[in-house]
């Protein structure tokens, strides 16, 4: 969920995905077509919706032509596969203009005992699906790699599929690292958008996107669709589910993102969660590190790292290319590495001792660059735009000015170190109101009836998804299962054998944890 766009580390995403998109392209998608042991193509009728427009039925019924990634493998690695689909750019005229869906595909292990394809996102939105099999398949080695052809696409406005590119990097660099950002700080990636990408905006929603991994089912000749979603990628798989309840096979959803209120009160509920990892790490480095840059006091030290950082405001770091590390960028960088939880304290703490003590920002501004998706080169990656753009194609209408100083009161109370930077922008995140489209999609519980069990996981300690969004999601899905990893850091497929087992029982075998089940962490 999915951060600010100046803190986007928020956008949440599990480890491989969004640094990765630009190696793909490097790595190209042309070679020679590769070899994958057949399987049987069930008749359209049993893959596509029979009422469906010939046109569309006509896309449903592609096929796929897949083609080695570059260079063959070596060493017994197994060949990565790229490919793309046609989706129509706009479903109520599946006859006019498509767009092509980048694919990435690594091959079941054991061909012999295959049971399909696993479609996989990681998250964002706005993070590449295909860079995530291409570059991070390894992940999923094991049983889901060895029975199931892993699958990855880039969604609409994400990676390779319709990229949406709004701000130039020179635009992107003053606008991350502003700290004085202003009323129309969101208006000024809204104009660039809609000057570059005016036709493509109303069709980036994740409405949309679902009914193109309809689509990806049916020519991967699957009756049913098998996913793994992490982070944002498990609002997509709710949505997949209430579009197609009957074309739902095991789905898994991880770290939930659940839209039964407004982006405004998701944001205030995410900043308390991310106030809370915020200050275990300040007072673990208190307690446990005599060289803590913050003191030695547990009580005071989550207050000093704050000040620390607001303190940047006026005045910024230099490092040592000659940039200002300003307090947006610093806050930024914090919380993107605390999405990963206690395994990132050692790695934060070594970069916030040098900037504390000596003002050395260069280690800490390394870490904001690499939250907001700005390469060594000053180059930044297309995620940060992407997710403003999905995020404010899903958003309802944008909040009164009633509303908003509500919620803003309620976020200065239960968030007042990680909101006093400026805690308009932590609710608007991203800020929609001058967005030139406005989504008929609203705030509800997704339901799903008719849809095959589905198994949502949640983190109790998550600083992105809250827990409560687990459970939220869980009881809304009319055959939804919880099950719980007892720890913090977002998403628990990397973090729990106990959930890796259990997640690959169920997609492998079909054997649902029983209801209650909690997972300890690795």
């Amino acid at each position: 969920m999915d951060s600010k766009i100046q803190r986007s580390p928020r956008r949440a995403l599990p480890a491989l995905a969004a640094a990765l998109a630009a190696a793909l392209t490097a790595a190209g998608c042309t070679g020679t077509p590769t070899a994958s042991a057949p399987t049987a193509r069930p008749p359209l009728a049993d893959r596509a919706p029979s009422a469906a427009a010939p046109e569309l039925r006509a896309l449903y019924d592609q096929r796929i032509d897949w083609q080695s990634c570059g260079e063959p493998a070596e060493g017994g690695e197994p060949t990565v596969e790229c490919a793309t689909l046609k989706a129509p750019l706009d479903y109520e005229k599946p006859g006019g203009e498509t767009i092509d869906v980048a694919l990435t595909r690594v091959p079941a292990a054991d061909q012999k005992h295959r049971l399909g394809a696993l479609v996989l996102n990681p998250g964002g939105p706005g993070n590449s699906g295909t860079s995530m099999i291409q570059w991070g398949w390894k992940s999923y080695q094991g049983p889901l790699h060895d029975r199931y052809d892993l699958v990855g696409f880039d969604p609409r406005g994400a990676g390779r599929t319709t990229p949406v590119h709004c701000l130039d990097d020179r635009t992107r660099d003053e606008w991350t690292s502003t700290d004085d950002p202003g009323y129309d700080h969101g208006r000024v990636i809204a104009d660039a958008c809609q000057a570059k990408h005016a036709a493509l905006l109303p069709h980036l929603g994740t409405r949309d996107t679902a009914r193109d991994m309809d689509v990806l089912r049916s020519a991967l000749g699957q009756r049913k669709l098998d996913f793994l979603g992490l982070s944002y990628g498990t609002y997509l798989g709710a949505l997949y589910a209430e579009e197609f309840p009957e074309r739902t096979g095991r789905l898994v959803l991880d770290g939930a993102v659940e839209r039964s209120t407004d982006l405004m009160h998701l944001n205030g509920e995410q900043a308390v969660a991310t106030e809370a990892e915020f200050t275990s790490f300040a007072t673990d480095c208190a307690t446990n590190d005599e060289s803590c840059p913050f003191g030695t006091d547990p009580a005071a030290a989550p207050r000093r790292l704050a000040e620390f950082l607001d303190g940047l405001r006026a005045r910024p770091l230099s490092t040592g290319d000659g940039r200002s590390l300003t307090a947006a960028l610093a806050w930024g960088g914090v919380i993107g590495v605390l999405n990963d939880g206690s395994r990132s304290f050692e790695r934060l703490r070594e970069a916030l001792a040098p900037a504390v003590t000596r003002g050395d920002a260069d280690e800490l501004m390394r870490l904001a660059d690499n939250a907001n998706g700005r390469d060594q080169d000053g180059r930044y990656d297309t995620a940060a735009d992407a997710y403003a753009a999905i995020h404010c194609a899903d958003a309802a209408l944008a909040p009164s000015p009633a509303d908003l100083r509500t919620a803003l009161a309620a976020l200065a109370a239960q968030a007042p170190l990680t909101s006093h930077h400026d805690t308009r922008l932590a609710l608007l995140d991203p800020d929609c109101r001058p967005w030139p489209y406005r989504s008929p999609e609203k705030p509800h519980t997704v339901k799903a009836p008719g849809s095959a069990p589905i198994l949502v996981v949640g983190s109790t300690g998550d600083p992105v998804t809250p827990y409560p969004w687990a459970q939220r999601m869980a009881a809304g899905f009319e055959h939804g299962v919880l099950l719980t990893r007892d720890g913090d850091g977002h998403t628990a497929w990397d973090k729990s054998g106990c959930v890796r087992s259990a997640v690959a029982d169920y997609l492998v075998d079909g054997r649902m944890p029983a209801p209650g089940t909690r997972c300890a962490s690795d």
